[in-house]
């Protein structure tokens, strides 16, 4: 029998309030997250990566609504109070923020930062706390971790604050790690090293959902992909299939926009047409239409229901893969 999903979203669904009126950020999105994966989540900014997980966490700025369900180890995220979020949030899921310095308080020293979701919640008593957040820097590889508790986050560089960030979010032992955009502005040798501490935690038994536009950190890491366009899961298979085969049109110009080693040094480098939707456009048929190659009058009118087979699912009408109807 199958492990049931650690994370179940079903009809997920973000608005916000605007002068222009309601920009819908995330249009009914469906996912599970399953023990042990990882699953990365990729797309173009602006396509609702995201906003679905800070929906799932309650993070959703104040004129934002959400509708539809998140049911994190069988429990129902949306709707929760404050209270009740909080007591989830780093103890069953946790989340790395794309922007380390933001992340951190930067009044406060690392260690109280570490130590105080252990502490405040009556885990550990301050001198295990310590000990725990110590523990935690050394499997993250931070140099010379025992100082760095003293330190304040102006004091690191940005890749030990992307460590020490990834250290304060698994310190508390949650069964899930939303990482939004990890690597971003590192250099690659700091990408190399975080890269590794989160493959280090998934061998672990930690379930990641990993947020990205660098295919690079996908092919390297993760067990499932899905693709996201103006708020919607467009495409999602196991990672090695997707590479090999994409079914959806904006996941083929995806791939192919990638640079790579191989080919002639004249060569263009790919690039999709035109600009995305914005949120509050409401576009009839599908919304990757305007800048899809193999769009048709239907693609222009009809907007595409999610077809299923085996692991993988598309939403399109003319998909690339073959044994997909059309």
């Amino acid at each position: 029998m199958s492990a049931a999903p650690l994370l179940t979203v079903r009809d997920l669904r973000v608005e916000f309030d605007t002068p222009e009126g309601a920009a819908r950020a995330v249009s009914g999105v469906s996912l599970d997250v399953m023990p042990g994966e990882c699953l990365a989540v990729v797309g173009e900014s602006g396509s609702g990566k995201s906003q679905l997980f800070l929906a799932c966490l309650g993070l959703t700025a104040g004129n934002g609504r959400v509708s539809g369900s998140a049911r994190l180890l069988g429990q129902e995220l949306v709707g929760l109070t404050e209270r009740q979020l909080n007591a989830c949030r780093g103890t069953q899921v946790a989340m790395v923020f794309q922007d380390p310095m933001n992340a951190l308080t930067p009044h406060l020293r690392i260690g109280r930062q570490l130590t105080e979701g252990l502490t405040d919640r009556g885990l550990l008593d301050v001198s295990a706390a310590r000990r725990r957040a110590l523990e935690a820097l050394i499997a993250v590889g931070l140099p010379d971790p025992e100082s760095r508790l003293d330190q304040y986050p102006h004091e690191l560089s940005g890749g030990q604050r992307q460590r020490v960030a990834i250290a304060m979010a698994l310190v508390c032992g949650p069964s899930l790690l939303v990482a939004d955009e990890p690597t971003t502005a590192l250099d690659v040798t700091v990408q190399a090293q975080v890269l590794r501490v989160l493959r280090q935690s998934r061998e672990r038994g930690l379930s990641i959902v990993m947020i990205t536009h660098d295919l690079g950190v996908v092919a390297g890491l993760a067990d499932r992909v899905a693709v996201m366009y103006a708020g919607r899961v467009v495409e999602m298979a196991p990672a090695q299939e997707l590479f090999d085969a994409p079914a959806h049109p904006y996941t083929a110009a995806l791939l192919a926009s990638v640079p790579r080693i191989a080919g002639a040094q004249s060569d263009r480098l790919a690039a999709i047409d035109g600009q995305p939707p914005r949120p509050q456009d409401r576009l009839p048929g599908c919304r990757f239409a305007p800048r899809c190659l193999q769009a048709r009058d239907v693609c222009r009118a009809v907007e595409p229901e999610t077809m299923t087979t085996d692991a993988r699912a598309v939403a399109c009408h003319a998909p690339l893969r073959q044994g997909w109807p059309s």
